[in-house]
Protein backbone atom coordinates (compact mmCIF):
# COMPACT_ATOMS: atom_id res chain seq x y z
CA UNK A 1 0.00 0.00 0.00
CA UNK A 2 3.13 1.99 1.42
CA UNK A 3 4.49 1.55 -2.39
CA UNK A 4 1.41 2.50 -4.44
CA UNK A 5 1.41 5.80 -2.55
CA UNK A 6 4.95 6.75 -3.59
CA UNK A 7 3.97 5.91 -7.01
CA UNK A 8 1.25 8.17 -6.63
CA UNK A 9 3.13 10.85 -4.99
CA UNK A 10 5.88 10.73 -7.96
CA UNK A 11 3.01 10.77 -10.23
CA UNK A 12 1.36 14.04 -8.93
CA UNK A 13 4.87 15.57 -8.49
CA UNK A 14 5.62 14.60 -12.65
CA UNK A 15 2.11 16.27 -13.77
CA UNK A 16 2.49 19.47 -11.77
CA UNK A 17 6.11 19.79 -12.61
CA UNK A 18 7.58 22.36 -15.01
CA UNK A 19 9.19 19.72 -16.99
CA UNK A 20 5.36 18.52 -18.00
CA UNK A 21 5.05 20.41 -21.09
CA UNK A 22 0.93 19.81 -21.74
CA UNK A 23 0.98 22.59 -18.82
CA UNK A 24 2.28 25.29 -20.64
CA UNK A 25 0.94 26.92 -23.65
CA UNK A 26 3.08 26.02 -26.92
CA UNK A 27 5.58 23.97 -25.20
CA UNK A 28 6.04 20.45 -25.54
CA UNK A 29 8.24 17.44 -24.87
CA UNK A 30 10.02 18.30 -28.71
CA UNK A 31 9.39 21.87 -29.12
CA UNK A 32 8.65 24.70 -28.35
CA UNK A 33 6.64 27.13 -30.17
CA UNK A 34 7.33 30.95 -30.27
CA UNK A 35 5.87 33.93 -32.52
CA UNK A 36 7.05 37.35 -33.97
CA UNK A 37 5.54 40.23 -36.03
CA UNK A 38 7.91 42.04 -38.47
CA UNK A 39 7.19 44.95 -41.30
CA UNK A 40 8.11 42.53 -43.99
CA UNK A 41 6.20 44.75 -46.12
CA UNK A 42 5.77 48.89 -46.14
CA UNK A 43 7.57 51.17 -45.25
CA UNK A 44 9.84 49.80 -42.54
CA UNK A 45 10.44 46.96 -44.55
CA UNK A 46 14.35 47.83 -44.99
CA UNK A 47 14.32 47.46 -40.81
CA UNK A 48 11.92 44.17 -42.02
CA UNK A 49 14.81 41.75 -42.21
CA UNK A 50 15.90 41.44 -38.73
CA UNK A 51 12.74 39.15 -38.45
CA UNK A 52 15.15 37.30 -41.41
CA UNK A 53 18.36 37.44 -39.07
CA UNK A 54 16.44 35.79 -36.18
CA UNK A 55 14.67 33.03 -37.91
CA UNK A 56 17.61 31.98 -39.81
CA UNK A 57 19.54 31.94 -36.50
CA UNK A 58 17.01 29.78 -35.18
CA UNK A 59 17.27 27.31 -37.99
CA UNK A 60 20.89 27.01 -37.02
CA UNK A 61 19.86 26.04 -33.29
CA UNK A 62 17.72 23.81 -34.78
CA UNK A 63 20.62 22.10 -36.90
CA UNK A 64 22.19 22.26 -34.23
CA UNK A 65 19.89 20.19 -32.21
CA UNK A 66 17.75 22.85 -30.35
CA UNK A 67 17.88 23.68 -26.46
CA UNK A 68 17.56 21.28 -23.82
CA UNK A 69 16.07 18.90 -26.10
CA UNK A 70 13.32 20.73 -27.64
CA UNK A 71 13.55 22.41 -31.60
CA UNK A 72 12.41 25.71 -31.83
CA UNK A 73 9.19 26.41 -33.35
CA UNK A 74 9.17 30.27 -34.72
CA UNK A 75 6.60 31.79 -36.54
CA UNK A 76 6.92 34.82 -37.47
CA UNK A 77 3.88 37.71 -39.05
CA UNK A 78 3.91 40.62 -41.62
CA UNK A 79 2.01 43.38 -40.32
CA UNK A 80 3.42 45.87 -43.19
CA UNK A 81 4.11 48.35 -40.28
CA UNK A 82 0.75 48.71 -39.74
CA UNK A 83 -0.86 48.55 -36.04
CA UNK A 84 -4.47 47.16 -36.80
CA UNK A 85 -2.85 44.52 -38.85
CA UNK A 86 -0.01 43.87 -35.79
CA UNK A 87 -2.92 43.29 -33.66
CA UNK A 88 -4.88 40.74 -36.07
CA UNK A 89 -1.32 38.98 -36.61
CA UNK A 90 -0.65 38.90 -32.45
CA UNK A 91 -4.21 37.59 -32.20
CA UNK A 92 -3.68 34.95 -34.57
CA UNK A 93 -0.23 33.62 -33.15
CA UNK A 94 -1.75 33.68 -29.56
CA UNK A 95 -5.42 32.11 -30.04
CA UNK A 96 -4.47 30.23 -33.08
CA UNK A 97 -0.87 28.74 -33.04
CA UNK A 98 -1.05 28.76 -29.30
CA UNK A 99 2.61 30.22 -28.75
CA UNK A 100 4.19 30.52 -25.22
CA UNK A 101 5.38 33.61 -26.19
CA UNK A 102 6.29 36.84 -28.16
CA UNK A 103 9.80 37.31 -29.14
CA UNK A 104 11.38 39.90 -31.29
CA UNK A 105 8.61 41.90 -32.38
CA UNK A 106 9.28 44.95 -34.16
CA UNK A 107 8.30 48.68 -34.52
CA UNK A 108 6.81 50.69 -31.95
CA UNK A 109 3.46 51.07 -33.50
CA UNK A 110 2.41 47.54 -34.05
CA UNK A 111 4.10 46.95 -30.18
CA UNK A 112 2.08 49.80 -28.78
CA UNK A 113 -0.93 48.56 -30.29
CA UNK A 114 -0.62 45.20 -29.10
CA UNK A 115 0.71 45.68 -25.48
CA UNK A 116 -2.38 45.59 -23.82
CA UNK A 117 -4.06 42.63 -25.49
CA UNK A 118 -0.65 40.42 -24.92
CA UNK A 119 -0.62 41.43 -21.06
CA UNK A 120 -4.41 40.47 -20.90
CA UNK A 121 -3.58 37.42 -22.14
CA UNK A 122 -0.73 36.52 -19.72
CA UNK A 123 2.16 36.25 -22.84
CA UNK A 124 5.20 37.32 -22.55
CA UNK A 125 6.87 39.50 -24.84
CA UNK A 126 10.53 39.27 -24.92
CA UNK A 127 13.09 41.82 -26.47
CA UNK A 128 10.84 43.83 -28.46
CA UNK A 129 12.72 45.56 -31.04
CA UNK A 130 11.64 49.08 -29.72
CA UNK A 131 13.67 51.44 -28.07
CA UNK A 132 10.35 53.57 -26.84
CA UNK A 133 10.68 54.81 -23.19
CA UNK A 134 7.22 53.89 -21.90
CA UNK A 135 8.34 50.14 -22.55
CA UNK A 136 10.82 50.60 -19.91
CA UNK A 137 8.45 51.13 -17.56
CA UNK A 138 8.23 47.81 -15.82
CA UNK A 139 4.78 48.45 -13.81
CA UNK A 140 2.60 49.23 -17.06
CA UNK A 141 4.76 46.35 -19.02
CA UNK A 142 5.65 43.10 -16.45
CA UNK A 143 5.95 40.92 -19.02
CA UNK A 144 7.97 42.78 -21.36
CA UNK A 145 11.87 43.12 -22.09
CA UNK A 146 13.12 45.52 -24.59
CA UNK A 147 15.50 44.80 -27.62
CA UNK A 148 17.24 48.60 -28.41
CA UNK A 149 19.10 51.12 -25.88
CA UNK A 150 15.90 53.25 -25.11
CA UNK A 151 15.62 56.03 -27.72
CA UNK A 152 15.06 58.32 -24.47
CA UNK A 153 18.84 57.20 -23.65
CA UNK A 154 20.48 57.64 -27.36
CA UNK A 155 18.73 60.97 -28.26
CA UNK A 156 20.19 62.38 -24.74
CA UNK A 157 23.39 60.62 -26.31
CA UNK A 158 23.01 62.99 -28.94
CA UNK A 159 22.22 65.99 -27.27
CA UNK A 160 24.65 65.57 -25.32
CA UNK A 161 27.47 65.05 -27.83
CA UNK A 162 26.33 68.18 -29.47
CA UNK A 163 26.06 70.93 -26.72
CA UNK A 164 30.02 69.34 -26.24
CA UNK A 165 31.33 69.71 -29.99
CA UNK A 166 28.59 72.85 -31.63
CA UNK A 167 27.64 74.61 -27.96
CA UNK A 168 26.68 77.63 -29.58
CA UNK A 169 24.84 76.30 -32.56
CA UNK A 170 21.29 75.51 -33.60
CA UNK A 171 19.90 71.78 -33.94
CA UNK A 172 17.40 70.86 -36.11
CA UNK A 173 15.39 67.77 -35.78
CA UNK A 174 13.75 65.79 -38.52
CA UNK A 175 11.30 63.07 -36.24
CA UNK A 176 8.75 60.63 -37.31
CA UNK A 177 5.51 61.70 -36.32
CA UNK A 178 5.15 58.59 -33.49
CA UNK A 179 6.26 57.15 -30.25
CA UNK A 180 9.62 56.51 -32.20
CA UNK A 181 10.17 59.98 -33.17
CA UNK A 182 8.85 62.07 -30.50
CA UNK A 183 11.38 59.93 -27.63
CA UNK A 184 13.93 61.46 -29.28
CA UNK A 185 12.78 64.87 -29.38
CA UNK A 186 11.57 65.19 -25.69
CA UNK A 187 15.22 63.61 -25.15
CA UNK A 188 16.43 66.83 -26.45
CA UNK A 189 13.70 68.64 -24.56
CA UNK A 190 14.86 67.38 -21.79
CA UNK A 191 18.38 67.28 -21.72
CA UNK A 192 18.78 71.05 -23.01
CA UNK A 193 15.55 72.26 -20.53
CA UNK A 194 15.18 75.94 -20.82
CA UNK A 195 17.28 76.24 -24.07
CA UNK A 196 15.47 73.93 -26.54
CA UNK A 197 13.38 76.44 -27.87
CA UNK A 198 16.21 78.50 -28.36
CA UNK A 199 18.37 75.86 -29.78
CA UNK A 200 15.91 73.54 -31.68
CA UNK A 201 14.10 73.51 -34.36
CA UNK A 202 12.02 70.61 -35.24
CA UNK A 203 9.69 69.22 -38.24
CA UNK A 204 7.94 66.02 -38.17
CA UNK A 205 7.07 63.72 -41.13
CA UNK A 206 3.98 60.50 -41.37
CA UNK A 207 4.96 57.48 -42.64
CA UNK A 208 2.64 57.60 -45.18
CA UNK A 209 4.50 60.32 -46.84
CA UNK A 210 6.29 60.06 -50.05
CA UNK A 211 8.79 62.27 -49.65
CA UNK A 212 10.82 64.72 -46.98
CA UNK A 213 12.48 66.82 -48.91
CA UNK A 214 10.16 69.97 -48.13
CA UNK A 215 11.44 69.30 -44.32
CA UNK A 216 14.95 69.05 -45.15
CA UNK A 217 14.59 72.37 -46.92
CA UNK A 218 12.93 74.17 -44.64
CA UNK A 219 15.18 72.64 -41.72
CA UNK A 220 18.36 73.90 -43.65
CA UNK A 221 17.20 77.75 -43.80
CA UNK A 222 16.70 77.86 -39.66
CA UNK A 223 20.32 77.98 -40.14
CA UNK A 224 20.73 75.07 -37.85
CA UNK A 225 24.91 73.92 -38.31
CA UNK A 226 23.48 70.11 -36.45
CA UNK A 227 20.94 67.94 -38.30
CA UNK A 228 19.27 64.70 -36.09
CA UNK A 229 17.70 62.33 -38.10
CA UNK A 230 14.90 59.89 -35.95
CA UNK A 231 12.98 57.87 -38.02
CA UNK A 232 13.41 54.68 -39.85
CA UNK A 233 15.56 53.78 -42.84
CA UNK A 234 13.65 55.01 -45.91
CA UNK A 235 13.22 58.15 -44.90
CA UNK A 236 16.43 59.00 -43.08
CA UNK A 237 18.35 57.94 -46.76
CA UNK A 238 16.18 60.57 -48.16
CA UNK A 239 17.14 62.84 -45.53
CA UNK A 240 20.68 62.19 -45.73
CA UNK A 241 20.29 62.51 -49.61
CA UNK A 242 18.25 65.88 -49.78
CA UNK A 243 20.92 67.52 -47.23
CA UNK A 244 23.61 66.61 -49.71
CA UNK A 245 21.97 67.87 -52.76
CA UNK A 246 20.85 71.15 -51.14
CA UNK A 247 24.64 71.62 -50.11
CA UNK A 248 23.65 71.63 -45.98
CA UNK A 249 26.87 71.04 -44.90
CA UNK A 250 25.41 69.80 -41.18
CA UNK A 251 26.75 67.49 -38.73
CA UNK A 252 24.60 64.93 -39.40
CA UNK A 253 23.10 62.26 -36.84
CA UNK A 254 20.79 59.41 -37.55
CA UNK A 255 19.02 56.69 -34.90
CA UNK A 256 20.63 53.22 -34.23
CA UNK A 257 17.43 52.14 -35.85
CA UNK A 258 18.72 53.64 -39.29
CA UNK A 259 22.13 52.69 -38.78
CA UNK A 260 22.48 50.43 -41.54
CA UNK A 261 24.92 50.55 -44.62
CA UNK A 262 22.64 48.90 -47.15
CA UNK A 263 19.68 50.07 -45.20
CA UNK A 264 20.19 53.83 -45.42
CA UNK A 265 23.24 54.45 -46.18
CA UNK A 266 23.73 52.67 -49.53
CA UNK A 267 20.22 54.44 -50.54
CA UNK A 268 21.34 57.65 -49.33
CA UNK A 269 24.60 57.18 -51.56
CA UNK A 270 27.91 56.12 -49.69
CA UNK A 271 29.83 59.56 -50.61
CA UNK A 272 26.86 61.86 -49.40
CA UNK A 273 26.70 59.71 -46.31
CA UNK A 274 30.43 60.89 -45.06
CA UNK A 275 30.44 62.58 -41.66
CA UNK A 276 27.14 61.23 -40.51
CA UNK A 277 27.16 59.88 -36.79
CA UNK A 278 25.06 57.11 -35.21
CA UNK A 279 25.02 54.94 -31.71
CA UNK A 280 25.58 51.63 -31.60
CA UNK A 281 26.43 48.97 -29.68
CA UNK A 282 27.63 46.33 -32.72
CA UNK A 283 31.05 45.58 -34.30
CA UNK A 284 30.83 46.15 -38.11
CA UNK A 285 31.16 43.84 -40.51
CA UNK A 286 33.04 46.02 -42.76
CA UNK A 287 35.27 47.63 -40.43
CA UNK A 288 38.83 45.77 -41.11
CA UNK A 289 39.81 45.90 -37.54
CA UNK A 290 37.02 43.02 -37.02
CA UNK A 291 38.35 40.42 -39.43
CA UNK A 292 40.21 38.46 -37.60
CA UNK A 293 37.41 38.43 -34.70
CA UNK A 294 35.57 35.13 -33.75
CA UNK A 295 32.51 36.85 -33.08
CA UNK A 296 32.53 38.13 -36.84
CA UNK A 297 34.04 35.42 -38.31
CA UNK A 298 31.39 33.32 -37.17
CA UNK A 299 28.87 35.96 -38.10
CA UNK A 300 29.97 35.78 -41.80
CA UNK A 301 29.72 32.24 -41.94
CA UNK A 302 26.70 31.84 -40.71
CA UNK A 303 25.67 34.34 -43.18
CA UNK A 304 27.18 32.25 -45.59
CA UNK A 305 25.66 29.00 -44.83
CA UNK A 306 21.89 30.83 -43.69
CA UNK A 307 21.47 33.75 -45.78
CA UNK A 308 23.37 33.57 -49.19
CA UNK A 309 23.12 36.09 -51.36
CA UNK A 310 22.15 39.17 -48.49
CA UNK A 311 23.01 42.47 -48.58
CA UNK A 312 25.85 41.69 -45.65
CA UNK A 313 26.36 44.88 -45.47
CA UNK A 314 22.56 45.38 -44.11
CA UNK A 315 23.04 45.88 -39.88
CA UNK A 316 19.58 44.82 -39.46
CA UNK A 317 20.51 41.07 -40.14
CA UNK A 318 23.14 41.56 -37.72
CA UNK A 319 20.53 42.73 -34.94
CA UNK A 320 18.94 39.53 -36.14
CA UNK A 321 21.59 37.51 -35.58
CA UNK A 322 21.84 39.30 -32.02
CA UNK A 323 18.36 38.88 -31.07
CA UNK A 324 18.68 34.91 -31.70
CA UNK A 325 21.87 34.73 -29.45
CA UNK A 326 19.68 36.51 -26.58
CA UNK A 327 16.60 33.81 -27.42
CA UNK A 328 18.90 30.72 -27.07
CA UNK A 329 20.73 31.99 -23.80
CA UNK A 330 17.50 32.94 -22.25
CA UNK A 331 15.75 29.33 -23.32
CA UNK A 332 19.19 27.90 -21.95
CA UNK A 333 18.80 29.64 -18.40
CA UNK A 334 15.06 28.53 -18.68
CA UNK A 335 16.42 24.60 -18.26
CA UNK A 336 13.16 22.43 -18.40
CA UNK A 337 11.30 25.28 -16.85
CA UNK A 338 8.97 26.78 -20.17
CA UNK A 339 6.14 28.32 -17.99
CA UNK A 340 5.84 31.53 -19.10
CA UNK A 341 6.80 33.10 -15.46
CA UNK A 342 10.06 31.61 -15.60
CA UNK A 343 10.73 32.60 -19.32
CA UNK A 344 9.69 36.24 -18.28
CA UNK A 345 11.87 35.43 -15.03
CA UNK A 346 15.17 34.16 -17.04
CA UNK A 347 14.84 37.31 -19.39
CA UNK A 348 15.31 39.58 -16.70
CA UNK A 349 18.28 37.71 -15.24
CA UNK A 350 21.17 38.07 -17.82
CA UNK A 351 24.01 38.84 -16.00
CA UNK A 352 27.47 40.46 -17.50
CA UNK A 353 26.34 38.17 -21.01
CA UNK A 354 28.16 39.12 -23.96
CA UNK A 355 27.09 38.99 -27.46
CA UNK A 356 30.10 38.31 -29.59
CA UNK A 357 29.32 40.73 -32.33
CA UNK A 358 28.64 43.61 -29.71
CA UNK A 359 31.43 46.52 -29.25
CA UNK A 360 33.76 45.31 -26.62
CA UNK A 361 32.98 46.79 -22.94
CA UNK A 362 29.14 46.33 -23.95
CA UNK A 363 27.52 43.48 -22.15
CA UNK A 364 23.85 42.87 -21.24
CA UNK A 365 22.27 42.62 -17.41
CA UNK A 366 18.86 42.71 -16.70
CA UNK A 367 16.57 42.15 -13.93
CA UNK A 368 13.77 42.46 -11.99
CA UNK A 369 13.94 46.55 -11.67
CA UNK A 370 15.94 46.88 -15.57
CA UNK A 371 14.16 45.58 -18.59
CA UNK A 372 16.33 47.01 -21.07
CA UNK A 373 18.84 44.41 -22.90
CA UNK A 374 20.98 47.04 -23.84
CA UNK A 375 21.91 49.91 -22.23
CA UNK A 376 25.35 50.94 -23.79
CA UNK A 377 26.18 52.50 -26.91
CA UNK A 378 29.42 53.86 -28.74
CA UNK A 379 29.19 56.79 -31.43
CA UNK A 380 30.96 56.01 -34.82
CA UNK A 381 30.81 58.01 -37.97
CA UNK A 382 30.70 56.85 -41.70
CA UNK A 383 34.08 57.18 -43.33
CA UNK A 384 32.99 56.36 -47.04
CA UNK A 385 33.95 52.99 -46.60
CA UNK A 386 33.65 51.66 -43.26
CA UNK A 387 32.19 53.04 -39.59
CA UNK A 388 34.56 54.36 -37.51
CA UNK A 389 34.01 54.19 -33.31
CA UNK A 390 35.32 57.03 -31.38
CA UNK A 391 34.97 58.19 -27.87
CA UNK A 392 33.70 56.02 -24.67
CA UNK A 393 31.20 53.27 -24.27
CA UNK A 394 28.46 55.35 -23.21
CA UNK A 395 25.63 54.11 -20.50
CA UNK A 396 21.98 54.60 -20.32
CA UNK A 397 23.22 55.66 -16.47
CA UNK A 398 25.99 58.27 -17.27
CA UNK A 399 24.97 60.32 -20.68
Amino acid sequence: MLTKWKSLAVLALLLSSPAFASDEPGVTATEIKIGGVFPFSGPASSIGVVGKGLVAYIQSVNDRGGINGRKINYIAYDDAYSPPKAVEQARKLVESDEIAFMFGQLGTPGISATAKYLKAKNVPSIAIVSGSSKFTEIASHPLTTTGLVSYDTEGKIYAKYLTRTLPNAKYAVLYQNDDLGKDYLNAFKTFLGKDFDRKVVAASYEVSEPTIDSQITNLKSSGAEALVIAGTPKFAAQAIRQASLIGWKATVIINFPSSSVGGTLTPAGLDKSVGVIVGTINKDLLDPAWKDDPGMQAYRAFLDKYLPGVDVTNGSYLTGYQQGILLEQILKQCGNDLSRKNIVAQAKNLRDFVVPTALPGIKVNTSETENMIWTQMRLQRWNGATWEAFGDVLDARSE
